[in-house]
């Protein structure tokens, strides 16, 4: 693989921005502690690994958590998964999220139909008391699962709270899940109660989601169902459901008795995409995604009290539990249900004018479909407000990072961020302090040790490895549910280098200090013995006007492994015998001839995940004529037929 080269800086944060940003100040009042300028991110990065019990400490009050600290703040371990966080501390999810409960708006919350809603903190913390009473009769104690098909909206925020609250646990499912996705999942945990929406709205159109309830309280049992939604339907009524509304009414707000429990208490279970098999159940505790979004938010994200922060997001993707945890900051957290090209291509655009979003959070693909739509919202917005946009998924290409600094915003913080379900968080992300390079992101998290590997265990720079994190970071997961000895998570984690965290990407570090991720290691393409990332060709790809979008996977063929890339055209353009030349010219020339694709088959559809992601593990196992594990996790299994028997993949 060629060596890094320098890459071209597209942003510098002005000095007052530095000096005004949260995590300036924490630098600044900490310097006794670890003696590094303000400005000057990689020492305190390097303290915040070496010094753990000073920076845990500092971090605690850096964040204003309400609770009891304990008088240790971190614990190690003889492994980084038996080191403690806080160990005698106690503190509740949301309390600390419910502070503050006044006339100040927590929620906004928009549907692709056009309804707007909103929600004072004071209403919110209401709501939630009258909530925890309901569930509490309904006999929802400390440990029981509560299990959620509901959509990005109000109602799903206050479920979400309430069971924090009484220190149960929350797990949900977007509604577009489907019967047998959403029971594989809530099925394995038991839930005592269900909380779902029997229909939701989608560019224009009404979905039932009846069966899906139905098959979940087939498979799973729950003892009450709650609707959200002014009526039980027919087709559920033999199920004894209730609605919301009807679950509160008996009871007035008050003053919510938050249940207090050790960090490592669990809060949330969210689960992997299962296109590798069964879902696995990730169990994430209270108190390590509260100090853990903060941390992300606050300091490397530079969120501020009583501003608006927006996320793209589901119920059924970890940046649902993320952003709600904005909630704690004081921010007003926008939220939008429904298509987000409806009923135009700048749908969200138009909110960060209309709700003076000063932190828009969405994901790579957004951005190149913006792009691919010829959108120019520097021409046809304000944008006046917005000061960062986040973005995650999937690898941002570099001509997404020209994209929003050229036809979106000159001067403002574009933060590419990478983590995942697994931690609920971020192991590489943003930080004011530092300049933005194409294609990369800025850096590691504060707090975390990463490193990227070469098969045997080396650290390599330059060149792509496996990313690992050799610390303990606070979201690692508590348990996988229904894994008792733990043999799950060990397999999961940390049995590819031992004693390290390895989360399944591929990544490069840079020579400004910034990473590249080059595509699930899991993933990764082999031609020739020589490794190398799926994102690498996408960035080439995905960069040419005539192709929507594109996926690429390894075919195994004669002791040897060729790469295959599939592509689904724009509406009107052709893959022509031209056009097969010139793409095959620019992943040469923009990546290495490793890359260029032995094969380029146009295909009508693409399978993803139903949170969005291509499968690129699906793909590969119907070409090679196996078994795909668990369909059921694909929002369009249908379209694996398109893959199957390939006449040109026979030579």
């Amino acid at each position: 693989m060629t060596a890094a080269t320098p890459s071209e800086i597209l942003w510098v944060p002005p000095e007052e921005r530095v000096m005004g940003s949260a995590l300036f100040s924490f630098a600044t009042k900490t310097a006794e502690l670890h003696g590094q300028a303000a400005d000057d991110y990689a020492g305190l990065l390097r303290w915040s690994i070496d010094a753990p019990e000073d920076f845990y400490n500092a971090l605690w009050d850096e964040l204003g958590i309400i609770g009891a600290r304990g008088e240790v703040a971190f614990k190690p371990g003889a492994t980084i998964r038996e080191a403690e966080f806080y160990p005698g501390a106690r503190l509740n999810y949301a309390e600390n999220l419910l502070r503050d409960a006044d006339e100040r708006l927590a929620i906004i919350a928009h549907r692709d139909d056009g309804t707007r809603r909103e929600i004072s903190r004071k209403a919110l913390y209401d709501d939630v008391s009258r909530m925890v009473q309901a569930l509490v009769h309904a006999g929802v104690r400390e440990g029981d699962r509560v299990g959620a098909i509901v959509t990005h909206d109000i109602e799903a925020i206050v479920g979400y709270l309430a069971v924090s609250a009484i220190g149960a646990i929350w797990s949900s499912c977007s509604p577009d899940f489907g019967p047998a996705g959403a029971s594989d999942r809530l099925s394995q945990i038991d839930p005592k109660v269900l909380i779902a929406v029997p229909e939701y709205g989608y560019a224009g159109k009404r979905i039932d989601v009846g069966p899906t309830i139905r098959a979940v309280a087939d498979s799973a049992g729950p003892e009450q169902i709650v609707l959200i939604g002014e009526t039980v339907p027919e087709s559920l009524a033999d199920l004894g459901c209730v609605t919301l509304a009807d679950l509160v009414a008996p009871y007035a707000a008050g003053e919510i008795a938050f249940n207090r429990l050790p960090v490592k208490a669990p809060l949330a279970i969210l689960y992997s995409s299962g296109t590798t098999g069964k879902p696995k159940c990730i169990t994430h505790s209270g108190g390590g995604l509260l100090l853990q979004h903060m941390k992300e938010q606050k300091l490397q994200c530079d969120i501020k009290e009583g501003e608006r922060f927006f996320y793209f997001t589901t119920c059924g993707w970890m940046m649902w539990n993320w952003q709600v945890s904005g909630l704690a900051l004081g921010a007003t957290l926008v939220t939008y249900d429904g298509n987000p090209g409806y009923p135009t291509p700048g749908r969200l655009i138009d909110l960060i004018d209309a709700e003076r979003i000063a932190t828009f959070g969405t994901s790579a693909k957004f951005i190149d479909a913006c792009l691919k739509a010829g959108l120019t919202p520097r021409e046809s917005h304000d944008l006046s407000s917005l000061r960062t946009i986040l973005s995650t998924g999937s690898p941002l290409i570099p001509q997404s990072f020209d994209y929003i600094y050229r036809d979106w915003k000159a001067d403002v913080h574009l933060a590419s961020i990478s983590g995942g379900t697994d931690i609920c968080a971020c192991f590489l992300g943003g930080n004011p302090l530092q300049p933005v390079h194409r294609g990369e992101l800025q850096g590691a998290m504060l707090g975390m040790d990463i490193d990227t590997l070469d098969d045997e265990g080396r650290s390599v720079r330059g060149v792509a490895g496996e990313l690992v994190c050799r610390n303990a970071h606070l979201s690692m997961p508590v348990r996988f549910w229904g894994d008792d000895d733990g043999s799950r998570y060990r397999a999961a984690y940390f049995e590819r280098f031992p004693g390290l965290w390895a989360h399944g990407d591929f990544a490069e570090l840079r020579p400004s200090g910034g990473y590249v991720i080059h595509g699930r290691s899991d993933t990764t393409l082999n031609p020739g013995g020589v490794r190398i990332g799926t994102a690498e060709i996408y960035r080439q790809v995905e960069a040419v006007p005539e192709v929507e979008e594109a996926i690429a996977v390894g075919q195994d063929i004669e002791g040897d492994q060729r790469v295959v890339l599939f592509l689904r055209m724009k509406e009107g353009a052709a893959l022509t015998e031209e056009l097969e030349k010139t793409i095959r010219s620019r992943i040469r020339s923009g990546a290495t001839p490793r890359h260029v694709p032995a094969k380029i088959i146009a295909v009508s559809a693409i399978p993803r995940t139903r949170s969005g992601k291509i499968s690129e593990i699906a793909v590969r196992d119907t070409i090679h004529g196996r078994l795909v594990k668990n369909t059921d996790a694909l929002a369009n299994p249908e379209s694996l037929e398109l893959f199957r028997n390939l006449p040109q993949l026979r030579d």
